[in-house]
């Protein structure tokens, strides 16, 4: 991994951290007031950190002008698979075998932050990163 993939896997890092902060803050929320199952808490919040993560890493970490509905479908594609499978292992976990859903729901971004990281790196991003034109600041 060279010098360039490095610092985008670290600013990738740093946007999901920001990401999980959502996730989990919105997720405590859910989980202490609304008195639902865990999953439900579980969706609404992975959604609210996905819209986030996206938007910020297609601008500031893959820096790409790839089409964003073409974009969008193919995260999309992968939440279809990540979502019901986190959503009801999660639920299994913290309904059937008493997990602490706090324990879950980190395991669970944990996983998502490393398979979103490759999967919108060398799927989504493949070829097209570092073709956005950035705006430069002229004084006059």
């Amino acid at each position: 991994m060279n010098t360039k993939e490095i610092k985008r896997f670290v600013k990738f890092g740093l946007f999901s951290a920001s990401a999980g902060l959502i996730e989990m803050g919105s997720f405590t929320l859910l989980n202490e007031f609304a008195g639902w199952r865990y999953w439900p808490c579980y969706l609404i919040a992975l959604t609210l950190s996905v819209v986030w993560n996206f938007t910020l890493n297609r601008k500031f970490t893959f820096k790409s002008t790839a089409n964003i509905p073409v974009a969008m479908f193919k995260v999309a594609l992968y939440y279809a698979v990540f979502t019901p499978l986190s959503s009801w292992l999660g639920d299994f976990l913290v309904e059937s075998l008493l997990w602490n859903e706090y324990l879950v729901t980190a395991l669970n971004m944990i996983l998502n932050f490393v398979t979103e990281f490759l999967f919108q790196r060398y799927v989504v991003y493949r070829n097209q990163t570092d073709n956005r034109e950035t705006a430069t600041c002229q004084v006059s």
